[in-house]
């Protein structure tokens, strides 16, 4: 019996980083369709619904991770959402989403610091997934 390789929508205008990543998650056996900007992702959410996304915060603007991963949310409220992104090294400025106000507005089930390592961000993945499967 087969089972289908769980899909990662992974969202960066980074086009370096999402190669990178998008190899890196192809070898942890998922299936990956990548979008370089939150109106790129917001056109590929039309039709297809991922496993999980992984999307950078400041693209377009400053705050595309944020309205993307609402879209998302409101879309396909069962799609775990990590938000990938480097703000804390470059501006200090850091998200709690374990924060009861900050989870209200933040729509996303994860933050990972860009830099993550490997086995990191693979165990947090499954772990999302497997909370999803649980529910």
């Amino acid at each position: 019996m087969t089972t289908l390789k769980k899909n990662i929508l992974l969202v960066d205008d980074d086009i370096d980083y999402l190669f990178q990543m998008r190899i890196r998650l192809e070898q942890f056996g998922y299936s990956v369709t990548t979008a370089e900007s939150q109106r790129e992702a917001e056109k590929i959410l039309e039709k297809f619904k991922p496993d999980i996304a992984i999307i950078d915060l400041m693209m377009e603007n400053e705050d595309s991770g944020f309205v993307l991963s609402y879209k998302l949310k409101r879309k396909y409220p069962d799609v775990p959402v990590i938000i990938a992104t480097a703000v804390a090294a470059e501006t200090g400025i850091t998200f709690d989403i374990q924060d009861e106000n900050n989870r209200k507005w933040i729509r996303a089930d994860a933050f990972l610091d860009k830099g993550i390592r490997t086995d990191i961000l693979k165990n947090e993945i499954e772990k999302l997934l497997n909370e999803k499967k649980n529910q």
